[in-house]
């Protein structure tokens, strides 16, 4: 058996900048621990996988470690790969997944964006290891959606964040974020997944679906400039509009490829 594969840096304008994501394009499903072991092998933040449906793309998404429901910037480089090597023409596309409902894409002068659904964090019970595994003591607010999510008081804070990955492992949470308003972004954040092994995730699509409707409350406006301040940093133009959460950005192919089986 023979893949192609691809490998772009979503959320970047060039290489070695935003996320970087496996994109595998398949005629039909192959097995649930092949793809896992192929993503294993990638040791990137996500492998994904797409299958050409009758109305778009069934798409799935795994970190080295597992499959997760859902994953913003390796869609966004599944956007790049069908608008630049699939479908030239195409101008939206529609991906169904296992467990995120319908997830659009759309592509237009270079850049593309995401119509992903809206998950304001909520209140929760917080662990007692959850501020010790960030280093901090000085949290304005801790809730929770999928992910723990930690608002500190300034953006310095969220710079100053020096994670225990080893005790934020033992904590029942595929991630954590912090974020706080920015200076010259309007928000910032940086996110941690070391249970699926990727201590910091560079750019996080599926964070901003609670980071915008969070501080588009907080902040009284519905369209927000977003900086993930990871070491290879990444920008974000963002909009509430209702129950989903739209985000853009622009994708550059690093490398193509083939992977025998």
């Amino acid at each position: 058996m023979k893949l192609t594969i691809y490998q772009v840096d979503a959320f970047a304008e060039k290489v070695f900048k935003g996320n970087p994501a496996a994109v595998i394009p398949l005629d039909d499903w192959i097995a649930d621990e092949l793809m896992q072991k192929i993503a294993m092998e990638n040791n990137l933040p996500e492998t994904v996988f797409f299958v050409k449906t009758d109305v778009g793309y069934h798409i799935r998404w795994f970190t080295p470690e597992y499959e997760i429901d859902l994953c913003g910037h390796a869609t966004l480089a599944s956007a790049y790969i069908i608008k630049n090597f699939i479908e030239p023409q195409i101008q939206e596309i529609s991906f169904s997944t296992q467990k995120a409902g319908i997830l659009k894409a759309s592509a237009k002068d270079g850049i593309y964006t995401l119509n992903f659904p809206s998950r304001m964090p909520e209140a929760c019970e917080v662990p007692g290891t959850l501020l010790a595994s960030l280093g901090i003591s000085n949290a304005v607010e801790v809730l929770r959606s999928r992910d723990y999510f930690v608002v500190l008081p300034n953006e310095e804070a969220v710079r100053n964040v020096e994670p225990d990955y080893m005790l934020m492992k033992e904590i029942e949470t595929i991630g954590v974020i912090v974020t706080a308003k920015g200076h010259e972004a309007d928000v910032v954040s940086r996110c941690f997944y070391p249970g699926a092994g990727i201590p910091e995730d560079p750019v996080t699509g599926s964070a901003h679906c609670n980071i915008v409707p969070y501080w588009s409350e907080k902040l009284g406006k519905t369209k927000l400039f977003c900086q993930q301040i990871s070491p290879r940093h990444g920008d974000l133009q963002c909009e509430l509009v209702g129950a989903r959460v739209l985000m853009s950005g622009k994708c550059v192919l690093f490398m193509q490829g083939e992977i025998y089986l």
